[in-house]
């Protein structure tokens, strides 16, 4: 049997729009390369919204918020370099297994590791160890595996394969939290669960599909170039890159304190006796995640067949604010839940078209990886960064209703940017 690729035509397909013919790829490649990016959201946010708050409680609970920020932090530091170098070391690597898939199967096992490594930490400063571990470990895969969209994918499927994508990465915290909260018990089995999860969704692409032939080698760049992209020379890429990290900082800072705030603004298990905080995080990821996904769904698909990105972009922006504005105004389980479906909705809406939008905006073809790996790190560092700007504010006296005011004029500002953006409609 003739091994699989990801295309389904021999050669016939649509056109890229930058003049190669690149042929039409099958919806079951891009689901297996979806589940890539769902495998590495769950295990990072079920880590991130549950795991963590509740290790660094153990640890730490009279500093809770400001240990955590710290593991954050760090961890966004070693985000900040692996989002880039990850791109570009894929970008020169030249095997016969091609050059991403083998960076995504080796980050995946490193990040298996590394979550089982986090579970038998004891203090404060193993945490930051093994989530700064992680973290390099999910850059290498996200890093990489994006960047066969441009490879592979024609522009005119592109709405299609960032929705699917952006559907898997909003389910991927449901899945995640369902299974640390009711599935297993404890931090440390949580962690295992979600180690062995992420090797489950992360390597059937890269185990089945192979890469098409590789284009020749160009002249050889210092790696120090993976950070530089010169925002005069392309000012849509800046203005993109600029857009996805004040929403995505936005999204973070309306999800990452999520635990503390159910116990501590909300006092969730007095509301509802007999309840676990945990499980009204749950309830909220859930509500989350099933608001995004016929939004994002549509979304791709529109955008696809009326070739009107911007628009799009923005609206989704403009629903993750008013969701933020919700919580900073109101302070009820009711507004929270309400809150919870917009800005499910706003984020499916934003994050099914951003992502191609992004891969018509790259500089160079021969830096697909790199300018990738830097488009990631404007997500990853706003998912990050979000808590350790939180924590300040949440601590002020201005606390949650501050926080949440901040995060909304953080999406709305994103959202605003795209209009910067002329390279598409």
């Amino acid at each position: 049997m003739a091994e699989l690729t990801g295309s389904t035509g021999t050669g016939s397909g649509t056109t890229a729009g930058e003049g190669a013919s690149v042929p039409i790829v099958s919806l079951r490649w891009m689901s297996l390369l979806a589940l890539v990016q769902l495998g590495v959201i769950m295990a990072s946010n079920a880590s991130t919204q549950i795991l963590l708050p509740a290790h660094v409680e153990r640890i730490d609970a009279a500093h809770k918020e400001a240990s955590l920020a710290v593991v954050f932090a760090v961890g966004s530091i070693v985000t900040a370099l692996a989002n880039p170098l990850a791109g570009a070391l894929s970008d020169r690597t030249r095997t016969r297994f091609g050059r991403r898939r083998p960076w995504v199967v080796a980050g995946a096992l490193a990040g298996a590791v590394a979550l089982a490594f986090l579970g038998t930490q004891h203090s404060i400063a193993g945490l930051v160890l093994g989530w700064s571990l992680a973290q390099l470990a999910f850059a290498l895969v996200l890093a990489t595996a994006v960047a066969a969209v441009p490879d592979q994918v024609p522009v005119g499927q592109r709405g299609r394969a960032s929705a699917l994508a952006g559907v898997a990465v909003l389910v991927g915290p449901l899945i995640g939290g369902a299974v640390v909260t009711f599935a297993v018990t404890g931090v440390s089995a949580g962690y295992l669960a979600m180690g062995v999860l992420l090797l489950v969704a992360a390597l059937p692409f890269p185990l089945r599909y192979r890469e098409p032939e590789l284009p020749p080698p160009g002249p050889r760049r210092p790696i120090r170039s993976a950070f530089k992209v010169s925002p005069r020379k392309h000012p849509d890429f800046a203005w993109a890159w600029l857009s996805r990290f004040l929403v995505n900082l936005a999204l973070s800072m309306g999800i990452g304190y999520l635990l503390y705030y159910l116990r501590d603004s909300l006092q969730y298990e007095r509301l509802f006796p007999g309840a676990t905080n945990e499980q009204g995080v749950l309830i909220i990821v859930t509500v989350f995640s099933l608001s995004s996904v016929l939004p994002g769904l549509a979304a791709g698909w529109w955008s696809d067949r009326s070739g009107r990105i911007r628009v799009v972009v923005f609206t989704g922006g403009v629903v993750m604010a008013l969701a933020a504005l919700i919580l900073a105004l109101g302070d009820s389980w009711t507004t929270t839940l309400v809150a919870a479906g917009l800005l499910g909705a706003g984020t499916g809406v934003f994050v099914s078209v951003d992502q191609a939008m992004v891969t018509r905006l790259l500089p160079a073809e021969a830096d697909r990886g790199k300018d990738l790996g830097l488009v990631s790190l404007a997500a990853s560092l706003g998912f990050v960064l979000g808590p350790v700007v939180a924590a300040p504010l949440v601590t002020s006296s201005g606390g949650y209703p501050l926080m949440y005011g901040v995060a909304a004029l953080s999406a709305l500002s994103g959202a605003a940017l795209v209009w910067k953006i002329k390279g598409v409609r």
